[in-house]
């Protein structure tokens, strides 16, 4: 068998045990989340740069990291590749006035409509605006629309504004850290209500207003917000409630996850998904993601 040959094979049952339903929702399920959450970030924090390249090459083999579009740098531990930055202009903003840009690279999870108060992670898994973000804010979402953002474990991790926006709340909600990929999301009812979470509240230029919900999952450290210059995580002692006051333009920096996970994104209802955005599709952050609708 020839060295390519053996890379496709592995690759292939790789690719099968990461799809298997029924053994992903045990690991959600059963496995101890929290301690593994806190050694991952523990690990992750080692100075050591001969470790984080062994560590890079075994990642290698079990997922397809591409690193050629992080700008120069030296990896001495994993959370500098999880962190790290990329080239310049290598993720340029669209600067359509009428668009609202992918906050990060994801792939497009659920979306639509939100009834009322009502989302749904998956089909016929619902949950409610009340839960996620508390009920004042559900009330300025409600009949809105949204879309869910997964960001894999090998994606760049950081996210940006994805327009102009006034930031005039943050709320961070401590919870559970349940896997969030779609087995999970199938399976586990009110997921995203569950796990730890910070509701990022704001409005646009035209004074409407827009949400993203950075949602933590199993091995993910720790959400950095560098607008307030604060990083959570389960061990967070702070204040819950953060008050705010930025603005922030179109493409800067927001923060960044310390693993792959989830954004969930919240517009008004004369907000419409841009063209080619459905479940499965694969987005860049600063490609459009909303458009207005035509008066």
């Amino acid at each position: 068998m020839t060295n390519a040959s053996g890379r496709r094979g592995w690759r292939r049952w790789r690719d099968r045990l990461w799809a298997h339903d029924t053994l992903n929702y045990w690991l959600s399920r059963h496995v101890p989340r929290a301690a593994l959450t806190h050694l991952m970030g523990w690990y992750s924090r080692i100075d050591n740069p001969v470790l984080t390249r062994l560590a890079l090459a075994l990642w290698r083999r079990c997922a397809d990291l591409d690193l050629s579009e992080a700008a120069p740098a030296e990896y001495r531990s994993l959370r500098d590749v999880f962190t790290r930055a990329l080239r310049p202009g290598a993720r340029p903003f669209d600067p359509d006035p009428t668009v609202l840009c992918s906050p990060c690279d994801a792939i497009v999870g659920a979306c639509g409509d939100v009834h009322g108060t009502t989302v749904w992670q998956a089909k016929g898994m619902p949950y409610r605006l009340e839960e996620l973000m508390g009920a004042d804010a559900a009330a300025r979402h409600a009949n809105g629309r949204y879309v869910t953002l997964r960001l894999t474990p090998t994606m760049y991790h950081r996210f940006h504004a994805p327009a102009d926006w006034h930031v005039h709340r943050v709320r961070y909600v401590s919870g559970d850290v349940f896997n969030v990929n779609p087995p999970a999301l199938r399976r586990i009812p009110r997921l995203f209500c569950r796990n730890e979470r910070a509701l990022i509240e704001g409005t646009l230029t035209d004074g409407s207003p827009i949400a993203l919900v950075p949602v933590a999952a199993i091995l993910v450290a720790s959400i950095r917000l560098h607008f307030l210059d604060v990083t959570l995580h389960l061990r967070w002692r702070g204040a819950h409630e953060l008050p705010c006051d930025a603005h922030l333009p179109r493409g800067q920096e927001l923060g960044w996850f310390e693993h792959g996970s989830t954004i969930l994104f919240f517009v008004p209802a004369h907000w419409r998904l841009a063209d080619g955005i459905e479940p499965g599709h694969t987005i860049r952050a600063g490609q459009a993601l909303w458009r207005r609708a035509a008066a």
